[in-house]
């Protein structure tokens, strides 16, 4: 699955008239670099959930025969269902088997053949070193391969992980205060269910060291542009 419903705010002017993923970074789209690495690893079929500018990426991508894949698109509507909700809408598409699930706004220096298909725990979540614009990190790794959600070394989620569909068995519990989650369908964030799942140790984690962005801004768009036209050239 690959989160694309995202506004955008903080990429405008970009955003305003294209959805983040779709903007172009080294050639091609940035949600192209995901599709190229899934259909590389083997993947047939891929989730993309959309919302702002929903029309523009089966306009873009089409059905996905181009990589050998097949995508569904789920479109949520004006207003998007945030991560949590997001992912639990897909969920009929997604099955029970363990999925890959990729943010369409980073950009990654990695094989996801790497990933373990078959995580342990709930999900397993690729993490990396704070970068300059994040202060404090999201989750901590233990030294069992645990994420914890405080810790004296937190490192940033980053928008990658395997994921098991238990992990919303109890979802309504865990998130009963969250206005969102009584809506039809539910609107709310992935945080709450992984900090839950993290104080019973069941959301393993690892450290990645290569190169990874959050694309969050215009600037840190072309800096990724430059360095990968570089590389290219």
């Amino acid at each position: 699955m690959i989160f694309a419903a995202g506004r955008g705010e903080r990429m405008r002017p970009l955003t305003d008239t294209s959805p983040k993923p779709l903007l172009r970074v080294g050639g091609k789209h940035l949600i192209e670099w995901h599709l190229d690495k899934l259909a590389a690893m083997g993947v047939r079929e891929v989730v993309i959930n959309t919302s702002y500018l929903a029309e523009q990426f089966p306009a873009t991508l089409g059905d996905g025969s181009r990589w050998n894949l097949v995508i569904h698109y789920i479109d949520e509507g004006p207003v998007p269902l945030e991560t949590g909700g997001g992912m639990l809408n897909a969920m009929n598409r997604l099955g029970d088997e363990p999925f890959l699930l990729v943010n369409g706004d980073i950009w990654i220096d990695l094989d996801f053949a790497n990933l373990s298909p078959d995580p342990a725990s709930l999900a397993h979540l690729l993490m990396v070193k704070n970068p300059a614009h994040v202060a404090d990190g999201d989750f901590a790794l233990g030294a069992d391969g645990f994420l914890v959600v405080d810790g004296p070394q937190r490192l940033t989620y980053s928008g990658i992980g395997v994921y098991r569909a238990a992990l919303f068995d109890d979802w309504q519990s865990v998130l009963d205060e969250h206005p969102g989650s009584h809506e039809a369908p539910p609107r709310f964030p992935l945080a709450p269910l992984l900090r839950a799942a993290m104080r019973k140790r069941r959301i393993g984690g690892e450290l990645f060291t290569g190169t990874w962005v959050d694309v969050g801004t215009p600037q840190r768009l072309a800096e990724l542009d430059a360095s990968l036209r570089q590389h290219i050239l």
